[in-house]
């Protein structure tokens, strides 16, 4: 067991909308990601989704309305739940969600990554 920095971990990559694994808890994976722009809608159905801002802020669009998520707040998108992330200037985040779980619920986009690098 070794503490984690984030803030060295973020600096090792710069490429958006790329999930990097930091660890694991059970059979969830920790990801560090930044974002910029706007993603795509998706659901995950059968796993929840936490995101805690580290640094900037995002938005999170749901079909009723926009949660803004700022630097240090985190936010859980229940499974089955529509979404949409979108951060006007980049942002970065700390994501825990199942090993398995396809990031962009299986919607084939340009930005679906399939193997996630471990950092």
């Amino acid at each position: 067991m070794e503490a984690i920095n984030l803030k060295e971990k973020l600096g090792l990559f710069s490429d958006t909308w790329t999930p990097k694994i930091v660890g694991n808890v059970d059979d969830n994976h920790v990801y560090l990601a930044k974002l910029e722009g706007d993603f795509i809608w998706h659901a995950h159905d059968d796993q929840d989704e936490m995101f805690l801002v580290v640094d900037g802020r995002f938005r999170l669009d749901f079909r009723d309305r926009e949660v803004w998520v700022e630097q240090g707040e985190m936010i859980v998108v229940p499974k089955g739940v529509e979404h949409k992330p979108y951060a006007p200037e980049i942002c970065s985040v700390l994501i825990i969600e199942k090993a398995d779980t396809d990031h962009t619920g299986g919607i084939d986009d340009p930005l679906r990554k399939e193997n996630h690098e471990r950092i």
